[in-house]
């Protein structure tokens, strides 16, 4: 029997009709700068939140190359649910790291428990009896205001005259109650994310519910032995992104192709007439769907390659960031070129073309996507070794 029809959870096949009710709810989501509250229930019911969960705490543990590809698929309706449910399957698989205790209590509900947070360690910690006491304020929190629970970083006190390399720094989570939420997010891009600024004032944090980020950032989760849970953060971070990209990008082509066909209809594209030549809508059409195919492939193989869990290699995590920041850029060209003869129809705001647009440029400014970053580690394999 094939490996992948042992793991098949079904999601991609519901995220269909997620993708479906986000594209009807995309121009309001857009307009409250954060998802419509039947979205994010469609969203927790298709499968996400519990996607990367522990067997034991009613998750599935399931693939990378299932999140793939059904992130994809929603992204064709709507990037910002798309990077919503993306979030909700990433920090739910980083709380997966605490010790059993806590993850029983973020899960005390069920796989479906939404959560949200921050990998930056822009919080501070202390010491108290029996835990922490964690201070601090985290941006761009996709998701937030629909949140149960979220995951924060903050570092830990020490000498740092004497200290070599970053701080030590421990993860953290905290349920809704125990957060306040600052509304922040006026972005161009992913409007609709609801990427608001989360602050936590010198809140306790009981032991249970904290774990040193070494641990994810390694793969050595504290008794998980789940490929998903055991592979090292670098070679699926931008998984947990760029697949947000693809989908937009190939909603983007959809309607590019449409519109374009109605305006040569009408005897654009012939000489004489204003705009691009017959010829240019052919080039950018052929070239903007190879290089989403393109896109697609690297992807593919990364969820794939991904899904090797603790048998990834360095070199394997070179790869991999290469390849997520390398679709990403092909992906941001293609919509780019689209949207450069798009004509002014299509940059409206009123035109989902230019929405599309706005969210591709959006998400290839994450972090986790820097391809500077990513060429450094993959030569780091060729030249000084």
């Amino acid at each position: 029997m094939d490996r992948n029809a042992l793991r098949e959870t079904g999601l991609v096949a519901r995220s269909a009709e997620l993708a479906e009710l986000a594209h009807s709810r995309a121009q309001a989501a857009e307009e409250q700068r954060r998802l419509t509250p039947d979205v994010v229930e469609l969203m927790l019911e298709t499968g996400f939140a519990r996607h990367f969960v522990p067997a034991a705490q009613g998750g599935v543990a399931g693939t990378f190359e299932e999140f793939n590809e059904a992130v994809a698929v929603v992204a064709e309706g709507c990037p910002a649910t798309a990077w919503c449910a993306s979030v909700a399957s990433s920090l739910a698989r980083m709380a997966a790291f605490l010790p059993n205790e806590g993850r029983e209590e973020v899960w005390a509900k069920g796989g479906d428990t939404f959560v949200v947070g921050s990998l930056s360690p822009v919080g501070k910690a202390t010491p108290a009896p029996g835990g922490w006491r964690v201070n601090g304020s985290w941006a761009y929190i996709s998701g937030v205001d629909h949140c149960d629970w979220a995951v924060v970083c903050a570092v830990l006190p020490g000498d740092d005259a004497e200290r070599q390399g970053p701080p030590p720094a421990r993860l953290f989570a905290l349920p809704r109650a125990d957060f306040t939420v600052q509304d922040t997010w006026h972005g161009s891009g992913m409007r609709a994310t609801g990427s608001n600024t989360l602050v936590v004032a010198d809140q306790f944090v009981p032991e249970a519910r904290s774990v040193d980020r070494l641990r994810l950032f390694e793969g050595r989760p504290l008794d998980s032995t789940a490929d998903c849970h055991t592979v090292p953060i670098q070679a699926v971070n931008g998984l947990s992104c760029a697949p947000a990209a693809l989908g937009a990008g190939r909603a983007a082509l959809r309607l590019w192709t449409e519109s374009t066909a109605q305006r040569l209809a009408r005897g654009g594209g012939r000489p004489g007439v204003p705009g691009p030549a017959r010829g240019t809508y052919d080039a950018v059409l052929t070239r903007a769907a190879g290089e989403l195919d393109a896109a697609a492939l690297l992807l593919e193989r990364a969820a794939r390659l991904a899904d090797g869990g603790s048998r990834v290699t360095e070199r394997d995590v070179a790869r991999n960031m290469r390849d997520y920041a390398l679709a990403t850029e092909l992906v941001t060209a293609a919509v780019n070129r689209m949207f450069a003869t798009a004509g002014t129809s299509g940059h409206t705001t009123g035109n989902p073309l230019q929405r599309l647009w706005s969210d591709v440029n959006s998400i290839a400014t994450h972090i986790a996507l820097a391809f500077d970053p990513a060429a450094t580690l993959f030569a780091s394999q060729r030249f000084d070794r």
